[in-house]
């Protein structure tokens, strides 16, 4: 089962959930039909499987930096972790997750629900990191995290968008950077009421 998700997954990534067939997966993985539809029972179980494996391919990538996220200095080391990481790939078929919500969230509603809690679990480390910059008094404690890490997963999917048409790691930086100038000015808000209180 594993092993026709792997492959799956690679093509799906490659090639979008249209342009993969149940006939390349058969290939791909090495599996006869019998065994792909004994786990599957069609393609869309089959896309269900992809996201689940999709998103734990990010997570074990983002976590090592987002679990212990709680400064802007960590924030930047994970900008520079994805800009490398993009770069290296030359920004070819864009995030795992991104391309699966472009292409399955007008599509298909569960495959869409799927993709959006992945996004909510993966802002909730972001979101975590910044309660954390709060409570070493780094950030303004009365800036939302919530909605901190959405802007920020907006810039990290727009950056890569953008990376994969350019064929360049700069968009992402750039879309990254302007997210963390955000984070800097509530930084420097902090600093001043700091300053005022005492």
């Amino acid at each position: 089962r594993d092993r026709i998700v792997r492959a799956a997954a690679d093509l799906m990534h490659a090639n979008g959930v249209a342009g993969t067939t149940m006939d390349q997966v058969v290939e791909a993985s090495g599996t006869s039909k019998s065994q792909l539809y004994h786990y599957f029972d069609d393609k869309d179980a089959l896309v269900t499987a992809v996201i689940k494996m999709q998103a734990a391919r990010v997570m074990e990538r983002q976590e090592p930096h987002l679990e212990q996220l709680n400064s802007l200095q960590g924030l930047r080391r994970w900008r520079d972790a994805i800009v490398r990481f993009i770069d290296e790939r030359h920004g070819a078929h864009g995030c795992e997750i991104g391309s699966l919500a472009s292409e399955l969230a007008d599509r298909s509603e569960p495959a869409r629900i799927l993709i959006n809690a992945t996004f909510q679990n993966w802002e909730s480390y972001l979101a975590a990191g910044i309660r954390r910059m709060q409570e070493r008094g780094e950030l303004d404690a009365s800036a939302d995290p919530a909605e901190l890490a959405t802007g920020i997963m907006a810039a990290y999917q727009g950056g890569y968008l953008l990376s994969q048409a350019a064929r360049s790691a700069q968009p992402m930086a750039l879309a990254l950077d302007l997210a963390i100038r955000n984070m800097e000015t509530l930084a420097q808000q902090q600093k001043r009421a700091s300053g005022a209180a005492s």
